[in-house]
């Protein structure tokens, strides 16, 4: 018996296409199925038409054994900052803070967080809490009370300004289309939440994020709109009196 069984599997040997269709005949002829039907049955290894991974398989991840050739929507990208209060809130630094008491440290985390809406409204707030969610919270609902209104040019602000807080220097100059924002972790914060995408900024001196935050506010909040300018020029030409001319 197991030298039958050996004769059996050398005789089923496959290693050319050729011999694989002449085992599908002999199949075909012993089972007797009409050549019509026959021709409808696709060969070993090969996948029917219409099939997925076959020759009328649509193009795509499905050709090579995909889901099934369906075509993938493309997924909208959501706006990046952007929450769902319509709102980009940035977390700026996080610091762990101590204090000593008669009965021990007493541990807590205070947040320093900027809040802006993408269109020239900012602002930014501190909170403090024994939680680092719980001082985030804090610190945004304060940002939302002070968030005032920078004046902008474009995608830029209207003119350089320097902002100073306590030893914390900011130099804030405007740049063309496509510079994008130049500043640092703290600075670009603000620039993000205020809608600025071409600035140039420096800070001189302290690096203390809290400090360049508010010297960051100071210069922006400073700022001078065009506006203003252009209703004194268009004042002083009404005002101005015909030049007279003698005969």
């Amino acid at each position: 018996m197991k030298d039958n069984k050996k004769n059996d599997e050398k005789e089923l040997d496959v290693k050319t296409p050729a011999q694989a269709e002449q085992i599908l005949e002999q199949e075909k002829e012993a089972i007797s199925i009409p050549d019509e039907v026959a021709a409808e049955v696709p060969a070993v290894g090969v996948p029917a038409a219409g099939v997925p991974g076959g020759p009328g398989a649509p193009s795509g991840r499905g050709g090579r054994g995909g889901k099934g050739g369906r075509d993938r929507k493309p997924f909208a990208k959501k706006p990046t900052g952007l929450t769902d209060s319509g709102l980009i809130e940035k977390v700026v630094s996080i610091n762990r803070v101590s204090k000593t008491t008669k009965g021990g440290t007493r541990l807590a985390f205070s947040a320093l967080v900027v809040v802006g809406d993408g269109k020239g409204k900012v602002g930014y707030g501190l909170g403090k809490a024994g939680e680092v969610a719980t001082g985030i919270k804090k610190a945004l609902a304060a940002a939302k009370k002070q968030m005032i209104f920078i004046p902008r040019r474009g995608t830029t602000i209207t003119h350089e300004i320097i902002g100073q807080c306590g030893s914390a220097i900011v130099l804030l100059k405007p740049a063309s289309e496509g510079t994008g924002v130049i500043a640092s972790g703290a600075v670009r914060a603000v620039c993000d939440g205020a809608g600025i995408s071409n600035i140039l900024t420096k800070c001189h001196r302290s690096n203390n994020p809290i400090n360049v935050v508010k010297a960051t506010f100071d210069g922006l909040s400073r700022l001078k709109a065009i506006r203003k300018a252009v209703e004194a020029t268009s004042e002083v030409t009404v005002n101005a009196s015909p030049s007279v001319t003698k005969p």
